[in-house]
């Protein structure tokens, strides 16, 4: 196993995913998810970003060039967040939605936080 497939495979353990969860959250099937993690292939720069991006990694401390799993320190170390994996999903899927279908979940949203404006005013 390489230090990349080894260390997705634990992030992946340690954010209790399964590579099928793992697979919906990125975009991919369960099956490259364990082909990455066994190290027989390699993910494409972009795919090692997200994948560093949603551990809150450095893509350096994926691919071994370093022991230091911290993405950032100081300023950018305040702004790491917990990754919340339905939400995750829903904004991939967003995002490959069509403009139309957006433009009626605004719309749906606008009516939404009206609803939840109202219930606070009284």
């Amino acid at each position: 196993m390489s230090v990349l497939g080894y260390r997705l495979k634990k992030l992946r353990e340690k954010h209790n995913l399964t590579q099928e969860r793992a697979g919906e959250i990125f975009g991919l099937t369960k099956y490259q998810i364990h082909r990455y993690e066994s190290g027989a292939s390699n993910p494409d720069p972009e795919t090692i970003r997200e994948f560093a991006d949603y551990y809150g990694v450095s893509t350096d401390y994926l691919l071994g060039r370093t022991v230091n799993p911290d993405k950032a320190t100081g300023e950018e170390h305040a702004q790491k967040e917990e990754h919340d994996p339905e939400l995750d999903v829903l904004i991939k899927e967003l995002k490959n939605a069509p403009k139309e279908q957006r433009q009626q979940l605004l719309k749906i949203w606008e009516i939404i936080k009206g609803k939840g404006n109202q219930t606070n005013e009284e």
